[in-house]
């Protein structure tokens, strides 16, 4: 929890920084604006099961690019499309285990148990409805930009900790393809972030052992940083 708060107040005074020393890189009248982003969010897991409930801080880490399109010559109305990378944790007291190549579900039923974890890193395309206050020379401005983003995720783990024992394992449960709607919003360095997960975290068909769906959906709000 230190670390994740520290990151976020490292995060924010270098961008704060940066956004107070950068230049805009125009052509005339022309510029290209919020080429480059970084996230931190916390993730709140929606459609839990029966008795599931979230422990400790379930947090997202995110950064990449998105190639600024301006449709109209105030270059303040557009479309930004672009790859980014994500890591994401969930805990919660869901309990995944792996036995024999089989994984099993449970809520909390283990000894010591202390906390467990889904655990996801992802290839991201985000696609952003682009509208601002920029012009060539201000580089302090209100923002909107709405739209979706779709995550291929390439490693998914479930982790488990006890009083007795630390295992973790690949868990191929864990959806490959994932996607949801995004908002950011906010006026110079800070921003909110809100993404809201369209389809569920776990593969259709997955169940605790009392036979109920595991179908979490992911509600994620935070904040996001742009720069150039």
């Amino acid at each position: 929890m230190k670390h994740f708060l520290f990151s976020i107040l490292l995060v924010s005074t270098f961008f704060g920084y940066s956004q107070e020393d950068q230049t805009q890189k125009t052509y005339g009248d022309k510029y290209l604006e919020d080429q480059f982003y970084i996230g931190l969010g916390f993730n709140l897991l929606l459609n839990k099961p029966a008795d599931v409930t979230q422990t400790s801080l379930s947090y997202n880490i995110q950064g990449g690019f998105i190639k600024d399109i301006p449709f109209n010559s105030q270059r303040n109305f557009g479309i930004g499309l672009g790859v980014g990378y994500a890591t994401n944790s969930y805990y919660s007291n869901i309990v995944a285990e792996e036995v024999g190549g089989d994984v099993t579900y449970s809520v909390g039923g283990v000894e010591g148990f202390r906390r467990s974890k889904f655990e996801t890193h992802s290839i991201e395309v985000p696609f952003e409805l682009r509208w601002r206050t920029s012009n060539a020379q201000d580089y302090k401005f209100w923002r909107i930009y709405t739209g979706a983003k779709l995550g291929y995720v390439f490693s998914g783990r479930s982790r488990l900790l006890t009083e007795m024992d630390k295992t973790g394992f690949a868990n191929a449960d864990i959806e490959k393809l994932q996607y949801g709607l995004t908002l950011s919003l906010g006026y110079n360095t800070w921003n909110v972030h809100a993404y809201y997960s369209l389809n569920p975290l776990l593969k259709d068909g997955v169940m605790v052992s009392g036979g109920e769906a595991i179908d979490l959906r992911v509600l994620r709000i935070g904040v996001i940083f742009y720069i150039l």
